[in-house]
Formats: structure tokens, C-alpha cells, sequence
């Protein structure tokens, strides 16, 4: 959905990797599973449950948004 690698979502989350994490087999610890799903909403994924299962890109506020391009640590909230 962002066009991000691995290694991108990686050093969002400040994991060595996240291949684990993308088989369903392995055995991924909670905090790890955490500090990906931090990452990839700071990039703009919304995870969604109910009527909507899975994900999808979240909508700018009222303020406007910032591209996935323009995410770096001196911007990071």
C-alpha cells in the first residue's frame, strides 16, 4: 500500500527485520508485532476491525498529510 521494503519498515520500528513477522509460522514477540504496527500507522496505515477487516490507508486530517517520502526520524511524532 506505501511502497515500503522491509528494511524501510525495519528501521521505522528499530527491528533488525521484519521477515519473521511476515511468515505466519513464526514466532514474532509482542513488542516486536507493536513497534511494526507503530511504524507502519506513523506511515499512514490504518488497521481496522469490524464491518472492515484488514487495513487500509489512512485519510489526511483537516491539516493535510505528509507523504510516506517525506518520513524521517526529525519528524517523527
Amino acid at each position: 500500500m506505501l511502497g515500503l521494503s522491509q528494511s524501510h519498515v525495519a528501521g521505522r520500528a528499530c527491528l533488525p527485520t521484519v521477515k519473521r513477522a511476515e511468515d505466519s509460522g513464526a514466532k514474532v514477540s509482542d513488542a516486536a508485532r507493536a513497534a511494526i504496527r507503530v511504524a507502519l500507522e506513523a506511515a499512514g496505515i490504518e488497521f481496522t476491525n469490524g464491518n472492515e477487516p484488514g487495513v487500509k490507508l489512512r485519510r489526511p486530517g483537516p491539516q493535510g498529510g505528509m507523504t510516506v517520502d517525506k518520513l524521517n526520524a526529525e519528524n517523527d511524532g
